[in-house]
């Protein structure tokens, strides 16, 4: 009996090293682990790089300190990417943006750009492909409405699917769907007219 009493012990301990909130807590991991996903979504959204680092770092110091509150009612992906919408949102909002938005064009360091979401292995000119895809997609994107713009970007840049997306968003998984069919065509039909 006592040996089945130890075996359950091990076993929960092996559980809480691997919970999503030890995950949360180790900050290094954190930022080593969602700092690119974070970073990249907020430059999309932005076209800032150093806004989009101040977001990142604000998006996952936020889930840090939250950590013993996150219920894991959702993949912790999802919810940190749920904090960085809210964030950028609350930037929006805010009158600093105004300034962002007068400055972004002339702010943009493409090559700084590819360095930091670059994970090195590429070689020079798939980073240079990318980043003039990027580039391309951006200009298109820059277009959309908020609420496309922010769907288009979770889906494509971050590669989440339309369930994450609806939950990060607090949009309905049709309103998600409904956003990304009209973000996608958009940003097809200006990419056309630009070739």
């Amino acid at each position: 009996m006592q040996q089945v009493a130890s075996v359950g012990l091990s076993f929960a301990s092996a559980e809480t090293v691997s919970s999503p909130s030890s995950e949360l807590a180790d900050f290094d991991r954190l930022v080593e682990t969602w700092w690119p996903k974070v970073f990249r979504f907020a430059l999309a959204s932005l076209h800032d790089a150093d806004l989009a680092g101040t977001i990142a770092q604000d998006c996952l110091l936020h889930a840090h300190r939250a950590a013993a509150g996150f219920r894991g009612d959702s993949k912790v992906g999802t919810w940190i990417m749920q904090i960085a919408v809210n964030l950028i949102r609350d930037h929006a909002r805010s009158r600093r943006l105004q300034f962002w938005k007068r400055t972004r064009e002339s702010a943009i360091d493409w090559d700084d750009v590819n360095r930091r979401v670059s994970d090195g292995s590429a070689t020079p000119e798939r980073r240079a492909i990318a980043c003039d895809q990027v580039r391309a997609i951006w200009d298109a994107s820059e277009r959309l409405p908020d609420r496309q713009r922010t769907v288009f970007l979770l889906r494509f840049v971050e590669e989440m699917d339309l369930a994450e997306i609806a939950l990060a968003t607090g949009l309905r998984e049709g309103t998600v769907k409904t956003h990304l069919f009209r973000a996608l065509e958009t940003v097809r039909k200006q990419i056309r007219e630009v070739r």
